[in-house]
């Protein structure tokens, strides 16, 4: 009999197959067919050597438009102490990026009508506590606006063993995410890792799988994200970058990954997989148009935050256009996927000496101001 644990480890290795089988984004053009028009490309060169000399940058950055791969290039040490070089085909963890690939997850689930956005927990845990329950919709789950406070990182300060502890998710949510309401829901954003154990609880319970395992099947796999892996897992850990809060002297920064909290910032992946995820969501039958509209709408204007991630409007060529801008930080690592919505450009950051959310955005920005438009 295959339990959740096989079926989770099977997830890997049923990737290709079931991929091909799935929702196809289209051609894609391998990252070594690089565009080269001198032209074209001579800003976008000189933007990324400034930023990669004035930041001792390590780790990838991608730049694809209009299905043509404009740079796609590794700089620096994946692991210093291993002699280890950064490729374009190394994984990084995605931290919060993770977010956007579980609402996308969440809205294949509304399309199928088992799901709804405005379903509250107790619609789908029935054993939460119905006075909070009822109130807190998905959408403020998702949106992280619940007002759930988080009730692990209390305790962690006190016990700093709580980051080896292994919690089945249901534990976790009875240990850490069933306090007070610490605002009314909708009304403000904290962005805490209480809303992404319930997510996960959600998914688990409606699909009846291990929340791998229903990731790769509804989105990872027939997106063909060959690449996209739990950080826990041994083969996500055997080939990640390592994390550094230095590099001269190597110092590492790195915080233990928990399955329980893998729907937080628990995924990792390729430059060139995170771009194929945004085209074939972003594209016109992965998701109901309605899903899509969704994911594109922000709900707690202060944060530009929609669904998982942000939406933020950007200048290009003295014209504004919307970004999906979905960003992600753990100890020792950065990371950047910004897709423009009509599907023209993405830009793909992965970094693993934790650089300020800043200076990515400025450099984002000017990556999309050096890249020639159609």
């Amino acid at each position: 009999m295959r339990t959740k644990e096989s079926e989770s480890a099977m997830v890997s290795r049923r990737r290709f197959v079931s991929g091909m089988a799935g929702t196809l984004v289209g051609a894609w053009l391998a990252p070594s067919l690089l565009a080269t028009d001198a032209a074209t490309t001579k800003g976008v060169r000189a933007t990324v050597d400034d930023f990669v000399k004035a930041n001792n940058f390590q780790g990838v950055i991608h730049l694809v438009r209009n299905q043509r791969v404009l740079l796609s290039e590794a700089f620096g040490m994946a692991d210093v102490e291993a002699g280890r070089r950064a490729t374009v085909d190394t994984l990084y963890p995605l931290a919060s990026i993770t977010k956007w690939i579980v609402s996308v997850t969440v809205l294949r689930l509304v399309d199928q009508g088992r799901l709804a956005l405005n379903g509250s927990i107790v619609d789908y845990l029935t054993d939460y506590r119905p006075d909070t329950g009822a109130r807190v919709k998905l959408k403020h789950l998702l949106s992280n606006s619940s007002g759930i406070p988080n009730g692990f990182t209390p305790l962690a300060k006190i016990d700093p063993g709580m980051w080896t502890k292994s919690y089945t998710t249901d534990e976790a949510i009875k240990a850490f995410c069933s306090g007070d309401l610490a605002f009314e829901p909708g009304s403000r954003f904290s962005y805490d890792l209480t809303n992404w154990i319930l997510v996960k609880g959600i998914v688990e319970r409606v699909t009846g799988k291990d929340f791998a395992a229903a990731i790769d099947t509804l989105s990872l796999a027939p997106l063909g994200l060959e690449h996209v892996l739990p950080r826990y897992t041994e083969e996500a850990r055997a080939q990640v970058a390592a994390g550094y809060a230095s590099i001269e002297p190597p110092i590492r920064k790195m915080n233990p990954q928990l399955a329980y909290m893998v729907a937080s910032g628990g995924y990792c992946g390729t430059a060139t997989d995170l771009v194929r995820a945004a085209e074939g969501v972003y594209g016109a039958s992965f998701l109901s148009a309605a899903s899509r509209e969704a994911l594109s709408t922000i709900l707690v204007p202060t944060q530009s935050y929609a669904l998982g991630g942000r939406i933020r409007k950007i200048q290009v060529d003295g014209t504004p256009h919307d970004f999906a801008w979905e960003t992600g930080r753990l100890d020792g690592y950065r990371s950047l996927l910004a897709h423009r919505l009509d599907g023209q450009t993405s830009l793909v950051l992965l970094n693993n000496t934790d650089l300020s959310q800043k200076t990515i955005d400025l450099f984002a920005e000017a990556m999309f101001a050096a890249t020639p438009q159609a």
